[in-house]
């Protein structure tokens, strides 16, 4: 997917669901921060989203422009409707949000999870696709371990330390 891409995802889902902002949680919220991401981190043809002012709607987004559906044969790319459930956060997510805005998402807003939010998110998910997209960050340089330390401070210590314990992993296999 590429950062145009996402804009038309942005724009469709916002006419679909009749808002003015999407939260965009999944791998390819990187493009928010990182328009022109290696392509590795970009693989993904889904955008997990919902409206940030009624996540229900994503029922309908999903359904409207999801996978499988017209639009995504059509394009090659889809939005996955995902509710605030789907990802784990630090307390203070969205105060660092990527604001995606301009007249290719027709004025509607993607609100991107940071670099380092992201990171939390798939680290918690633990996945082997979501180590490889960490390990991808550290290798390509966008990140440092020491700005997702910081964030990972308003995770309570079970949780905290289990995603701690993950992303030195990552961090060290990124360097071999």
């Amino acid at each position: 997917m590429t950062r145009t891409d996402l804009e038309h995802l942005i724009r469709a889902a916002g006419s679909i669901a009749d808002t003015r902002e999407l939260i965009i949680v999944g791998s390819q919220a990187i493009l928010g921060a990182f328009p022109n991401a290696p392509a590795e981190l970009a693989i993904s043809q889904e955008a997990d989203m919902y409206p940030a002012d009624a996540p229900e709607k994503a029922e309908l987004v999903d359904g409207s422009i999801g996978e499988k559906s017209p639009f995504h044969d059509t394009f090659g790319y889809y939005a996955h409707g995902v509710g605030p459930e789907t990802a784990i956060l630090p307390a203070h997510w969205r105060t660092r949000l990527v604001r995606v805005q301009n007249q290719n998402t027709n004025g509607i807003a993607g609100l991107c999870l940071s670099p380092g939010d992201l990171v939390v998110s798939k680290l918690a998910a633990g996945r082997d696709k979501d180590m490889d997209f960490v390990r991808a960050l550290f290798r390509h340089h966008l990140l440092q371990p020491g700005e997702v330390e910081t964030v990972l401070s308003e995770l309570e210590p079970p949780r905290r330390d289990t995603i701690k314990a993950r992303l030195l992993r990552c961090v060290s296999s990124a360097s071999r």
